[in-house]
């Protein structure tokens, strides 16, 4: 992969360059973003430019980490792992990379384990750790490392990875890519190739649309079918919020070029005139207690009829 066919990220990137080119790159780096906003070929363009290299692919003084499979995280023992693979001479140069993905699930056990060797990394070792939210890594940790967050592209660079992936697609289709990615480029490859993520669109915005005229049954139905996607709870809710927040735009300014869902344009104007900016807003802290409940394990259709209910009520 060429360095060129990056797409977006230019702040960071041209940072990276202008420290490589001085000398003054840091042993240590932080980089955030959400899952599929490119964070891992940033990292590995940073990895090869720092050994030297003219494009994205495989070395040998590369070493990459990541969550062993079946684990929700990674181990003080995996830990252990890297610090010895940190140690080791590079194999064909005087440099060595090491990027640790989804760092911010480093048990704190395998955090403090690892705090001396990013403090102190034998010479010649970079260590990039890519998370996507740094509330989980203690301040000891993000306080040694050089810190980059990694935002999400704009509707320009957007299109323009999206024509280089598929190629030329129905404005429509565009629109609801657009809506459901919101700048986020792994999301457009999610969409694409998961065709329940189009139903989700749809099954959320007509239960929206619908909820204040629900009776008990067809609220528990509706429950029932959103758990039809129980893996996919976080871009459930994630859509939730994205209509909830276009309707609060649209009900606030009334400007119809400023929706992300613009496919879905005369639905969020019905919802606008369903809910008051505060009610709309209340709506937003019921998400947010329904992801809190996910996140902690509480049973995903419990949580939607729970959260259907609130929404009702509001």
């Amino acid at each position: 992969m060429k360095f060129s066919d990056i797409i977006g990220h230019e702040e960071v990137r041209n940072e990276f360059d202008g420290l490589i080119k001085i000398g003054k790159i840091s042993h240590a780096h932080i980089i955030c973003g959400e899952d599929g906003s490119g964070k891992s070929f940033i990292a590995r363009e940073l990895a090869a430019k720092i050994l030297g290299k003219t494009e994205i692919k495989d070395y040998a003084d590369l070493i990459e980490w990541k969550i062993n499979s079946g684990k929700k995280s990674i181990s003080v023992d995996q830990v252990r792992s890297i610090i010895e693979e940190v140690n080791k001479k590079p194999y064909e140069g005087d440099k060595k990379v090491i990027i640790i993905h989804d760092a911010d699930y480093i048990t704190i056990q395998g955090q403090n384990a690892l705090l001396k060797t990013i403090e102190e990394p034998p010479r010649g070792v970079f260590i990039l750790l890519l998370c996507e939210t740094m509330g989980r890594l203690l301040d000891t940790i993000r306080s040694r490392c050089q810190l980059h967050k990694i935002k999400k592209l704009p509707k320009e660079e957007m299109l323009a990875f999206i024509n280089r992936k598929y190629g030329v697609l129905e404005d429509k289709e565009i629109k609801s890519i657009l809506a459901f990615s919101v700048g986020v480029p792994g999301k457009v490859e999610d969409f694409m190739e998961n065709t329940a993520l189009k139903s989700i669109r749809d099954e959320v915005m007509d239960t929206l649309v619908s909820i204040k005229n629900m009776d008990y049954d067809n609220i528990v139905k509706c429950a029932q079918k959103l758990t039809e996607y129980k893996e996919l709870w976080r871009e459930v809710i994630e859509c939730f919020a994205v209509y909830v927040r276009d309707s609060l735009i649209y009900k606030e300014t009334g400007k119809e070029e400023l929706i992300i869902n613009s496919d879905k344009l005369e639905d969020v104007k019905k919802l606008a005139m369903q809910f008051s900016m505060n009610r709309l807003n209340r709506i937003f802290d019921i998400l947010n207690f329904a992801k809190s409940n996910m996140e902690s394990n509480v049973s995903v259709e419990l949580t939607y009829g729970t959260m259907l209910f609130k929404i009702q009520e509001v």
